[in-house]
């Protein structure tokens, strides 16, 4: 903890810097700038255009933000990693270029991250998703999320967060070129013991048509989280597999036992397949803790 009388000063050598991924953004990503940079919450603005085919670039440079251009889309989660590699900032804060997240709200993720967190995520308050479906769908990744992790994950897809960057930077190489960055990150910090928070806020109405396929993002979405409970949390994915096998075989002897006094090959099947799920959970734990043993 930094002493009391030491706080002043050790938060203004902080440096901040706003990440926002940006593709065919022009609508929405000057009013966005200005707003950032009219309340002096953060010292460098990066944007990174993700092969946009209007004058998102050109009105962002214009507006004072550091520009960095892909030649084509390669992908939110690309455009997330280029910008956390080039930041200066001690602290990175990512939001998005489409108007729903509020500049406002920086303040409010800094001041919390500030009281001895490591990420702090604006979680989207009821009435701040984009549709009902993906509401519904947010909630059934959150509880899933937090079986996985052990953990309760408020918001699993806001992508408007605060991090402190060296250790963001600790994960770059999981985080997916798509729409997961937010799950991966989340997930990852969970499992390495670092401290999340999250404070409520509202999300506007985007302006401009979203990149989010809702079917193939959903899929993608449950396949990620799922990827991650195998390389997180491998044992809470593989002994219920197991012990569902295990009882099904059980439930099959005990048929056949009763009806026509067998062990069928088909119940030694199911015993065996339940024993090498769990000793593949129990590797994969294992494997997982070398993984994330402390470097420091």
């Amino acid at each position: 903890m930094v002493p009391l009388e030491k706080n002043a000063e050790y938060l203004s050598n902080i440096k901040v810097s706003a990440v926002i991924p940006a593709k065919n953004e022009a609508a929405a990503i000057g009013n966005v700038l200005r707003e950032i940079f009219a309340l002096s919450v953060v010292d460098e603005v990066l944007v990174i255009d993700d092969g946009s085919t209007d004058q998102t670039a050109e009105i962002a440079r214009a507006e004072g933000a550091r520009v960095i251009s892909h030649p084509y889309s390669m992908g939110n989660g690309a455009a997330i990693k280029a910008g956390a590699r080039a930041a200066t900032g001690d602290i990175l804060v990512f939001m998005d270029g489409d108007g729903q997240h509020s500049p406002k709200d920086i303040s409010r993720l800094l001041k919390q991250l500030h009281q001895g967190l490591d990420m702090v995520v604006g979680a989207r308050t009821a009435g701040s998703q984009a549709s009902f479906g993906r509401g519904v769908a947010n909630r059934i990744y959150n509880r899933l999320a937090s079986y996985m992790t052990g953990q309760k994950i408020e918001d699993l897809t806001s992508g408007f967060r605060a991090v402190k960057a060296y250790k963001f930077r600790q994960f770059l190489y999981l985080l997916p070129n798509g729409f997961s960055y937010p799950t991966t990150s989340t997930m990852a910090f969970f499992r390495a013991g670092y401290k999340v928070g999250y404070i409520p806020i509202r999300a506007a109405k985007r302006v401009g048509k979203s990149h989010i396929k809702p079917l193939q993002d959903g899929v993608r979405f449950l396949l990620i989280i799922f990827k991650i409970g195998t390389l997180y949390s491998p044992l809470k994915v593989f002994v219920p597999i197991s012990f569902l096998v295990f009882f099904t075989g059980l439930s099959y002897y005990g048929y056949t036992y009763f009806t026509s006094g067998q062990f069928t090959n088909m119940s030694a099947l199911m015993f065996t397949t339940s024993l090498v799920v769990f000793m593949v959970g129990l590797v994969s734990e294992q494997i997982t803790a070398l993984m994330y043993r402390d470097s420091d």
